[in-house]
Order: C-alpha cells, then sequence, then structure tokens
C-alpha cells in the first residue's frame, strides 16, 4: 500500500481534533491548568488513532506513539486500539491489527488497549463487532469500559444526565449478559472525570443524580481516571475519597487498576503515585502489585464473572489496609 493511500486512510478515518475540546463537548471547566489536560489527552488519543489508521503494521505504529511524553502515551496506545479494531471491522484490509497490535508493541499497554476496543464498537456497527472468544476471558470486560467512556464523552446528555442503559446489551455473547452494564458503568464513571472536567464536587454531584444501585461502579471509574489521568490536589483527592463515602472501597479499586496499567507500561508519573497514596492509602507500587497478587484466571462462573471477583479482592485488600 502506498504511502499517499495510507495518508489518505488516516484522514478520512481520524476523528477531528476539535471533538475534543471541552468547549465543543459542553463539559463544565473547572479551571484553564484542567482544561488544558484534559483536551491534551484527548489530542494524544487521536494522535495514536491516527497512526494506527496510516501505519502499515502495529510495530509501525508503535514507533511514534513511543516518541510522545510518559504521562500521555497511554493514551495514544488506548486511540491506537481504536484505530486497528476500526480498522479490522472494515470490510476490506487486513483483519488481524487488533490481534497483532496485543501481542505485540500493545501486550505492556494491555489495559489501556482493550478500552480502546470498546470506542471502536461504539463507532461501528454490531454485526463488525470483535469477537470475545479472541479475547483475554478476564480483561475483555474492559472493553465495555472503554465503550461506556466512548458513550459518555460522545453522547452525554443520553449516558450521564438520562441515565440510559440497554436492557439487552449484545456482548460479549457468552456472558454472563447481566455484567455488561455494570462494566460499562465503569466507564461512564471514568468519562465523569472529563465531563466534570476533574472538578470533584461537579463529579460526585452527577453520580449522586443516578440510581444507588449504579454508583459503586461509577466510582470506580472515576477513582482509575483520577489516578491515570490526574488533574487534582491532593486536597481535591482527599475531598474525593470522603465524597465516595461507602463508595471508598470501589474507588480505590479504580485506583489500583490505574497505578498498575501505568506501572505495567512503564509509565509511573507522580501524580499517579499521589492519587495512591489518597484514594488507596498505599504506594502506587504496592496498590499494583495488589491487583496481581489477588488476581485468578478462573474461568467465568455463576452470575458475576471472574474479572468482578477480581475487583472484590481488590477492594477487600485495600479496605484491609486502610484499616491498618
Amino acid at each position: 500500500m502506498t504511502s499517499h493511500w495510507r495518508k489518505f486512510r488516516r484522514r478520512i478515518l481520524t476523528p477531528d481534533v476539535s471533538e475534543t475540546q471541552l468547549d465543543v463537548r459542553g463539559f463544565h471547566k473547572k479551571d484553564t491548568a484542567s482544561q488544558e489536560l484534559l483536551e491534551t489527552v484527548g489530542k494524544s488519543f487521536l494522535t495514536g488513532y491516527g497512526h494506527a489508521a496510516e501505519a502499515r503494521t502495529p510495530a509501525e505504529a508503535a514507533e511514534n506513539l513511543d516518541r510522545l511524553p510518559e504521562r500521555f502515551r497511554g493514551f495514544a496506545y488506548e486511540g491506537a486500539a481504536m484505530g486497528f479494531a476500526v480498522r479490522d471491522g472494515l470490510p476490506v484490509g487486513r483483519s488481524r491489527n487488533v490481534a497483532e497490535f496485543l501481542a505485540g508493541p500493545g501486550r505492556h499497554q494491555v489495559y489501556i488497549s482493550y478500552c480502546g476496543i470498546g470506542w471502536a464498537m461504539a463507532r461501528l456497527p454490531k454485526f463488525r463487532w470483535p469477537d470475545s472468544r479472541g479475547l483475554d476471558p478476564l480483561l475483555r470486560w474492559l472493553v465495555l469500559d472503554g465503550y461506556g467512556f466512548h458513550q459518555a464523552y460522545f453522547r452525554t446528555e443520553r449516558y450521564v444526565h438520562q441515565h440510559f442503559q440497554d436492557p439487552r446489551f449484545p456482548w460479549p455473547a457468552e456472558g454472563p449478559a447481566a455484567y455488561a452494564n455494570r462494566a460499562i458503568d465503569q466507564g461512564i464513571g471514568r468519562a465523569l472525570w472529563f465531563v466534570g472536567c476533574t472538578d470533584v464536587g461537579q463529579v460526585t454531584g452527577m453520580i449522586g443524580k443516578f440510581p444507588e444501585s449504579r454508583r459503586a461502579d461509577l466510582y470506580a471509574g472515576v477513582g482509575l481516571a483520577a489516578t491515570y489521568a490526574g488533574g487534582a490536589s491532593e486536597d481535591e483527592l482527599n475531598e474525593l475519597r470522603e465524597r465516595a463515602g461507602a463508595h471508598r472501597p470501589q474507588l480505590a479499586q479504580g485506583s489500583a487498576f490505574a497505578a498498575e496499567a501505568r506501572i505495567c507500561a512503564g509509565l509511573l508519573v507522580p501524580h499517579t503515585e499521589a492519587a495512591t497514596q489518597v484514594l488507596c492509602g498505599t504506594t502506587a507500587e504496592k496498590a499494583a502489585r495488589i491487583t496481581q497478587d489477588v488476581r485468578h484466571d478462573a474461568p467465568d462462573s455463576g452470575p458475576l464473572p471472574a474479572y468482578e471477583a477480581w475487583r472484590q479482592r481488590i477492594a477487600d485488600e485495600l479496605v484491609s489496609i486502610g484499616r491498618k
């Protein structure tokens, strides 16, 4: 494929960068610094998407992704995963881009890459969605986290303010079907950190309008975003922890996931360390280690998947730390 065609493919597939601007999205603006941070995150995501749209191979895309600053590189990998998943969903061209990306350069960015696949699902017709059987049976629920983030970010009125849930979400086909909306809510929670522009009062106020049954998963998503993306001071993180109330264990679990995602990728940054100290009550290294120490790659069984059992074990371990 010629360089000219690949550049053309990038232009036609990549969304306009203006879609990441808070003014365009109609999101709350806490201050200039937070706005610039979140818009840089969005630009980094689209940069990664663009590299995936243009690259001949995942390895070629990674050469460009790895030149980006550590703070924003993970978002670029998330965007690249979306780009490769979109390419796999097209009726022409190669169809193993995601598999090669996950097995190659994306293997150290596996958590964030799975979320990127979910972004693509939100843009593709259902008959072009990825086969869940080809994904890690424990981590595939992160795909729905990414789907939920996309829907809350781009369809904010319906998913955030009207609290929409699809009563028969069809993926993954092997279920358990009842858990799909919970995984999507974790992604919606992550997006709330962006919709509220890292403003703790705004974010927790939006969560408070959701049904109580959904708030634990929303707080888990917020904990992940506050730790991975940053944008909150120590005082604001303490306020977030207090406002979470009974959902502090889930807030901490999301924070630990973020620490593991950054450390696994070699992208630990100061704001992640600061957030885990407040939200998890321990260092980023220890929070990340807990996620691995309690991980059981057992097959799904019963009404809840192994992924949810894993999350609960992480939350329980972090609660025990807080009691010491």
